[in-house]
This record gives C-alpha cells, structure tokens and sequence, in this order.
C-alpha cells in the first residue's frame, strides 16, 4: 500500500492516507515474470479533493534483476460507485432504481517486469529513450509525470467496466496493459501522440484501422494460429502493408506479436487456473508438448512446469 499512499499524497498535495478512505472495491492480479496490477476504488470524502494524476517509475537496480521494474501509477477522481449487483465492478450505469452511487477516488498501480518488457526491444536499435527504458539500458531510477489524456482515460475506464470472465478477461485484460504502456511511455519521447508514420499508406484513419482490426484478430485467435496471409484477407489489405504496418505501429512483427501474447496466456493457465501443461499446450493450439515447452521456455525463461510450483 506504500506506493498507493505516495500516489495519493502526490495527488491531494496534503497528508492523506488510504487508510482514511473506506475501500469499497478492489482488484488484484500477481503472475511472476509477468504484469502485477491492483484497482482500489475508494469513497470520496469532502475534505480530501485529490487532481488526477499519472505518474511512471523506473526502478533500476545494477545486477539484481528481480529489483527492476516499470510502474504506473493513476489516480482518477470523478467516477461513480454503486453496489447493486446490476452494476459491474461497482461502475455505476444507473438503469436500476436500487442503484445507490457515490463518487470514488479510482488508484491504479501496474508493475511490468523485465521478463515482459525485453522481448518487445529484442533485436531492435535502443535509439530512443523509450526504448532503452524498456531495455532497462538506463542505469539510474527514476519518476516522472504522465499526461492523463482521455486516450488512458479511455483504457482505465475499460479495465474497471469489462464484462469478461476466466480466459477471455486475461486476454482482453493483457491486451489493455500493453495499450495503457505504450500510453505512458509516449511521455519519454519528444514524438506528439499525433505521430507521423514512415510507411505512407499508415497515414489515413481507415488504414491503422485495419492494422488495429488485425491486432484484435490475433487476440481473439490465440488458440487457433492464424497465417498472415489468411489475416491480410479478413481485414482487406496486402501481406507486404500488413507487416510493415503492423511492425511501425505495434513495434514488433506480427509473429513475435502473437507469440508474446500466447506465452503470457499460457502464464495466466499454468499459474492462474493449474491447468496441466499437456491441458495449456492443446489450448493454445500445439501439435506437440515439446513444441509448447520449447517455445514457453525461449520466451520465459522456464519449463512450464516450474511456474506450477510457484
């Protein structure tokens, strides 16, 4: 809670503690090697009217990788709670006359770890300082404020009011987070959110729809692998401007993309729900156990047996 109550202190600018505000709902996620978050919603009180607030913290520690980390820290203020069963993770929708709402402070705390960040910069040229935090290139720690736009808004609002359940929450919840960094790390860099693309086919709206639109594909696919050439088919364009698009946008190549997102479910199967190997590698779509193994351990570091025993 020590992090919470900085957020919340930098928030109000005053001596406030998480212990002087009544808890009404809360979410907590912890996969080693993996994304650790926690949503608490708290009753506003009159006398404590915290700003918005953002916040990303580079923790770096030389030779002790377990220390590093990438966090973002939100503080939101103006959401409504209610506690009618009709209303979902208490974001009250008023269409019940039970509905009995209150207005929150909503604190977000999310904590990547080296192990999910690297294969994202794998290969690449650390040119930017973007880059080279997620490298964890940057010897010094450091905290910096982050423009709470309505495009992170938008993604934290998303995290408290989904409707999904088990498998499909984890994947719709994992493809939020990556959004949410990407988000906060545009504070790094001198680029304006309204970027230019190298590839000029990139520049209508229509044409990052499309890149987008195969993005969502690939994760409603993860089970069932997906050629790239059946992907530029559903989405109507060229394999050639599907790679290139999908690499400037995303940073990754479509494969790499997939995979990540793959291993990271099965990390949620294996540590989350104690499916057996054998159960997670048919789910997501193996021919073969050593196949599975093989993959999980290039992207984890460890045989997917060892993460049962965590």
């Amino acid at each position: 809670m020590e992090q919470l109550n900085e957020l919340l202190l930098l928030a109000s600018r005053s001596p406030v503690l998480t212990s002087e505000l009544e808890l009404v709902y809360e979410q907590e996620k912890q996969i080693p090697g993996s994304v650790n978050y926690g949503i608490y919603r708290y009753k506003s009180l009159p006398h404590i009217t915290p700003e918005d607030t953002a916040v990303l913290v580079y923790n770096y520690a030389a030779g002790r990788t377990g220390e590093k980390s990438i966090e973002l820290r939100f503080c939101v203020k103006g959401n409504q709670y209610c506690s009618s069963k009709q209303c979902s993770n208490g974001v009250c929708k008023k269409s019940s006359a039970d509905c009995e709402a209150a207005p929150t402070i909503d604190l977000f705390f999310f904590r990547f770890s080296p192990a999910y960040l690297t294969p994202f910069v794998k290969g690449r040229t650390l040119s930017t300082k973007s880059d080279r935090v997620i490298a964890f290139k940057e010897k010094e720690s450091f905290t910096t404020t982050v423009n709470l736009c309505n495009r992170i808004k938008t993604v934290l609002d998303n995290l408290l009011q989904h409707n999904y359940s088990n498998a499909l929450e984890n994947i719709y919840v994992n493809s939020q987070l990556q959004t949410l960094l990407l988000y906060g790390l545009e504070c790094l860099t001198e680029q304006k959110a309204e970027e230019s693309f190298v590839c000029r086919f990139l520049a209508t709206d229509t044409a990052r729809d499309t890149i987008l639109q195969a993005r969502e594909i690939l994760l409603q696919r993860i089970g069932e692998p997906i050629t790239i050439k059946e992907l530029s088919r559903k989405v109507g364009t060229n394999e050639c401007y599907l790679k290139k698009g999908f690499k400037e946008m995303f940073g990754t190549t479509i494969f790499e993309f997939y995979q990540t997102q793959r291993m990271e479910h099965a990390k949620y199967l294996l540590y989350e729900k104690g499916l057996s190997v054998t159960e997670v590698s048919a789910l997501l779509g193996y021919s073969s156990i050593s196949h599975f193994s093989t993959a999980f351990k290039k992207h984890t570091g460890l045989k997917p047996c060892e993460l049962l025993f965590r």
